[in-house]
């Protein structure tokens, strides 16, 4: 909020920082917009930022204060892109044939993409966001695995065997991630 305030800043927008093991914060960047993951805070606090911000810029005064944001359960996105984890991550584009969407409680899916669109090889890979809410962090990460088993997306190769690998992850199902957490993954063949 201060760094907001100080560059006079009033809109959405997002501070981004690390964090470390003994829980010092080191600041890495200001967007100034609306993030591609703002639906897990949407989810934990019930309010709609797209909306928000539209509101904002219309000029409507934010009515909402920090303190009286209240966070509940455990929200856990995956991006499901048109890639292809074993081929280095590259991009897999051309028609999608097969596009079943999953569903149940606490399941959101943010797409664009639908039987029949082709996934251009010009623009980002990202062909949806996939959401869950739950109560506890271990009923998100099982609604999540649900989630991505029925999850369908073909013939191009996507990122949710991937993100399925990565919910069957002891450090990930601990909470014992860092930022090089894929990285030992992927190095012990964790696909």
């Amino acid at each position: 909020m201060r760094l907001a305030h100080a560059a006079g800043y009033y809109s959405a927008g997002t501070c981004e920082f690390l964090v470390d093991e003994a829980g010092g914060f080191y600041f890495m960047e200001v967007n100034a917009r609306i993030q591609v993951e703002h639906p897990v805070t949407e989810l934990v606090t019930g309010i709609d930022l797209v909306q928000w911000k539209i509101r904002v810029a219309a000029g409507e005064p934010v009515k909402l204060r920090q303190d009286g944001i209240e966070h509940t359960g455990c929200a856990i996105e995956c991006r499901i892109n048109a890639e292809s984890p074993d081929d280095d991550f590259r991009p897999s584009p051309g028609p999608i044939k097969d596009f079943i969407l999953p569903g149940g409680p606490g399941v959101r899916v943010d797409t664009h993409a639908h039987a029949g669109y082709t996934v251009s090889p010009y623009y980002d890979s990202l062909i949806a966001k996939l959401l869950v809410h739950r109560p506890t962090r271990p009923a998100a990460i099982q609604a999540m695995r649900r989630a991505l088993d029925e999850f369908v997306v073909g013939p191009v190769k996507t990122t949710i065997p991937l993100h399925r690998a990565i919910m069957e992850q002891a450090d990930f199902v601990k909470g014992n991630v860092d930022t090089h957490f894929i990285e030992r993954m992927l190095g012990q063949g964790g696909r």
